[in-house]
């Protein structure tokens, strides 16, 4: 279970804007904190002077989980996995969110604005916090990705 006191990296592009907005209305008022590192309306922008704020904050561990936003979903996630402590999944449903906290330990999550619905981007990022590491042999597989340098 999320332990509230802690903060969530928050960022969108334009195309995930309203939907950056809908989440942070509902969990705020749940009592969940965030650094939101914008951006604050639908004019056009580029995603990465917003998605690396998120990778930074997370990496450095100043959040403890983050969400990006973009219209598919694509380019933020691209851009937080840039960050060596950091393993954003794009997610497009609740079940997605769920199984990559279980599974893979991701400590972000990219969301395709425009092409998931509102109260299931909800749903999603609810359990992506709330949900906890199995560990197991899971972590041997996360373990893995960790060894890996260039």
């Amino acid at each position: 279970m999320w332990d509230k006191t802690k903060i969530v990296a928050l960022a969108s592009d334009h195309a995930g804007y309203e939907l950056k907005v809908f989440l942070y209305k509902i969990l705020t008022s749940e009592g969940y904190l965030f650094h939101n590192y914008g951006t604050d309306s639908t004019a056009s922008v580029d995603y990465p002077d917003f998605a690396h704020f998120v990778g930074k904050s997370v990496n450095n561990g100043e959040c403890s989980r983050g969400i990006v936003i973009c219209g598919s979903g694509n380019g933020v996630n691209m851009v937080v996995n840039k960050y060596p402590e950091v393993r954003s999944a794009l997610c497009w449903n609740s079940e997605q969110a769920e199984l990559t906290r279980r599974h893979n330990n991701a400590n972000v999550i990219a969301l395709p604005g425009r092409f998931i619905d509102f109260d299931e981007a909800l749903k999603a990022v609810k359990l992506f916090l709330n949900t906890d590491f199995e560990g197991g042999r899971h972590e041997t597989r996360v373990n893995k990705i960790n060894k890996v340098s260039f």
